[in-house]
């Protein structure tokens, strides 16, 4: 740990799971900007930023594109903005009404495909079996 409130990329890679190079990524594309930076250029992040890996690291298996990730962070970000305006913050809980349903359509179709790759491997398991008792 630098400081009581920042923290080094390696520790942000041991705390997200995420590699030194997607961090930086994320970085490059402009989702996660390093809050500081130390004396000696050190990309220097936050528990927020953290918080803000983690939450692009649980839209990666949902198969989200790097513009819909954008997009959602933004939102997220104009929510918690002091200055967003009453019709403004209406239309962003509606875009993020929007993403949860994508993410249930998404995750229902995550758990379709898994009960059939169980269905598959109960089905394998039975073939192998009936073959070794077979022989």
């Amino acid at each position: 740990m630098v400081g009581a409130d920042h923290m080094q990329i390696g520790e942000v890679a041991e705390r997200t799971g995420l590699s030194l190079r997607t961090i930086r990524y994320y970085g490059e594309v402009g989702l996660v900007e390093p809050s500081a930076r130390s004396r000696g250029g050190f990309r220097l992040y936050t528990d927020t930023d953290v918080d803000r890996l983690n939450l692009i690291k649980r839209m990666k298996p949902l198969e989200f594109s790097l513009e819909e990730t954008r997009e959602l962070l933004s939102a997220i970000d104009r929510l918690q903005s002091a200055e967003t305006g009453e019709q403004e913050r209406a239309d962003l809980v509606e875009r993020l009404d929007a993403f949860e349903a994508a993410i249930d359509a998404r995750c229902q179709t995550l758990r379709d495909q898994l009960t059939m790759a169980e269905e598959f491997a109960g089905r394998l398991r039975e073939q192998r079996h009936r073959q070794h008792t077979s022989t």
